[in-house]
């Protein structure tokens, strides 16, 4: 939902009243900000971690929380943004995955989860805001969110 009378746009709520919370997990400062402004701009809420374990153990305390997950692929830790996916829809079998790359793309196919979006870094923001708002209605038609 966006209000553009002044300027700025609002939070978007899911049909609970609350507002959608994203998962960002980005080992890269820089491009963490970047991200946690664009989702923000989107009207998004965000929760950001550098790791994937990190990611994880905020999916095992609460994943109903979040409506989607962001994550770049390589990252310090034991797990990576592959293995991170695959849990979370463990826990969400619907949950909204983007994954994000400098150099991993071609294994996308054998790694990645299902119905889920891969960006090439770099990418422009917009790509983001399309590829999280598709996923996200289309993981409302499937009945969640």
């Amino acid at each position: 939902m966006v209000d553009d009378s002044d300027g700025t746009s609002q939070n978007i709520i899911s049909t609970d009243g609350n507002k959608l919370l994203v998962l960002i997990a980005e080992d890269e400062s820089l491009i963490q900000a970047t991200l946690e402004d664009v989702v923000a701009e989107a009207g998004f809420e965000h929760f950001s971690v550098s790791s994937a374990d990190e990611a994880i153990r905020a999916f095992e305390e609460d994943s109903a929380r979040f409506c989607a997950l962001i994550t770049d692929v390589r990252m310090p830790g034991r797990t990576n943004g592959w293995d991170l996916a695959r849990r979370a829809r463990e826990l969400q079998p619907l949950m909204p995955v983007i994954y994000m790359t400098g150099d991993s793309a071609k294994e996308w196919a054998a790694q990645g989860v299902p119905n889920s979006v891969l960006l090439q870094k770099p990418f422009v923001h917009a790509q983001l805001v399309t590829a999280l708002t598709t996923l996200l209605n289309d993981a409302a038609t499937s009945g969640i969110g």
